[in-house]
């Protein structure tokens, strides 16, 4: 591998070249610096990531999203396009969109693939790495889906309401079902709703009553 980075502190440290790099990175560089243009019309992962070239050394960090993984891209690797923080580009070998709900753009998002070097992601929390063994499947919540490699997982939704069906945004029950043999990265999922006073409300904290 030709590209080499370094991982310390919660920033990846790479040296001068092109890279393929999260919105508003590197945090900090040396030496020259230059935004490239991606080519190309229809690039599905143009809105999570930037193609940039350094003339020195380059840190990248994600203020909320502070747990770095690096994943050898031996083989090919599907990765969430916003969860990407640095990969070279060269790397890169195309992108797509993942439709988890067939004929709908609900709970879509933008995957990049690689196939050489190396790809760095940012996450929430920490990471886990899962092997699926040839026959089993492993179901993950779409926010908590990071990497895979092998085939593409297909969506699955073991009960629709029917504000499932009106609403814009994917269905709470939504799951990514992986089939094995594939390797799975997941990080871990948002916390959930919390009910106050008959009232459902996102992440509330305790408040003293009285």
């Amino acid at each position: 591998m030709g590209a080499a980075v370094k991982i310390e502190g919660g920033f990846a440290e790479v040296g001068a070249g092109e890279w393929l790099v999260g919105r508003g990175q590197p945090a900090a560089f040396f030496g020259a610096f230059r935004r490239l243009r991606r080519k190309g019309w229809f690039v599905k992962d143009r809105a999570a990531l930037d193609r940039v070239r350094t003339g020195g050394r380059a840190f990248f960090s994600i203020a909320d999203a502070p747990f770095l993984t690096h994943i050898p891209c031996a083989e090919k690797i599907s990765a969430v396009s916003s969860k990407v923080l640095v990969a070279p580009v060269v790397a890169r070998t195309s992108a797509e969109v993942f439709k988890p709900v067939p004929m709908s753009i609900r709970g879509s998002f933008a995957t990049t693939i690689f196939e050489h070097e190396w790809v760095v992601v940012a996450t929430r929390s920490r990471t886990a790495r899962i092997v699926v063994e040839d026959g089993q499947t492993l179901s993950v919540r779409p926010n908590a889906a990071v990497a895979w490699t092998g085939n593409r997982p297909t969506g699955f939704c073991a009960r629709l309401g029917l504000l499932d069906l009106l609403l814009p945004v994917a269905p709470r029950e939504l799951a990514l079902n992986f089939h094995g043999p594939c390797v799975v990265w997941i990080e871990g999922a948002p916390g959930g709703m919390r009910t106050m006073v008959g009232r459902v409300v996102p992440n509330a904290p305790h408040r003293r009553v009285g």
